[in-house]
């Protein structure tokens, strides 16, 4: 696919990650309950997945479901489970069509039995596939990550696998759900809210963070564009100066 021209195919972001914020607002706005925000919400998710993969995004993480999104309604959390079991069923020919492999992050033995087995079998029928890496965040939080890691660092320690002093940044990494994706280069959040709501803490120590007042529902290819078009303007700096990047 041919870019536009403010838009360098050569300083695309690897890892887009996305908290899709506003399906609530959305329907509110429109009268409507809040699962009907979710319905339009997977709508975008839809597209904004297949353009990704056409313009050559080579990993788009979605934050889908966080740990603390079990403390929601009944209804609500039992609409999700049930929305996101069809859209694995519904969407598996498009990530076939399009050459991109379903990889899942968090804890995922917290979903219900039906959801788990579909998620994996689409991600064992997806896992040669090259074009793409789409990650699904469910029942993720990045505390609830790290403590994990840590637990399992510690038994490694405990059991004189690794010394404390052999503990370092990759390490940490490989104990981490993401130890297969790179750090995240652009961290998106939709819906104007302007916080990270417990989401790749670790991942986004030097992403570049781009916030938008469009609602999910309403987020399209080109909002897409903007928030690229924004991070290659930014100057990546990782704590060095700009006249060490120039030399």
């Amino acid at each position: 696919m041919e870019l536009p021209s403010h838009i360098s195919e050569e300083h695309l972001p690897k890892h887009i990650a996305i908290i899709m914020d506003g399906n609530g607002r959305w329907a509110k706005l429109k009268g409507m309950v809040r699962t009907f925000g979710h319905e339009n919400g997977t709508k975008t998710v839809r597209r904004i997945v297949e353009f990704s993969a056409r313009i050559g995004v080579e990993n788009l993480t979605l934050y889908s479901f966080s740990t603390e999104n079990w403390n929601r309604p009944k209804f609500e959390v039992d609409f999700l489970m049930k929305a996101m079991l069809g859209s694995l069923r519904k969407e598996y020919k498009t990530l076939m069509d399009n050459n991109i492999r379903l990889n899942a992050i968090g804890n995922l033995a917290q979903l219900p039995e039906r959801v788990r087995k579909e998620l994996e079998y689409v991600m064992d029928q997806t896992k040669n596939n090259s074009r793409m890496t789409l990650t699904l965040a469910l029942s993720y939080g990045s505390r609830d990550e790290i403590m994990h890691a840590v637990k399992e660092i510690s038994m490694l320690v405990k059991n004189n696998i690794i010394s404390v002093e052999a503990i370092d940044e990759s390490v940490i990494n490989k104990h981490l759900y993401t130890q297969n994706l790179p750090d995240v280069d652009l961290l998106i959040r939709t819906s104007g809210e302007q916080r990270i709501s417990n989401f790749m803490l670790w991942q986004i120590a030097y992403s570049e963070l781009y916030f938008t007042e469009v609602l999910w529902p309403d987020f399209t290819e080109n909002d897409l564009l903007d928030a690229i078009a924004s991070y290659q303007k930014r100057e990546r700096r990782f704590g060095k100066t700009s006249e060490q990047l120039k030399a």
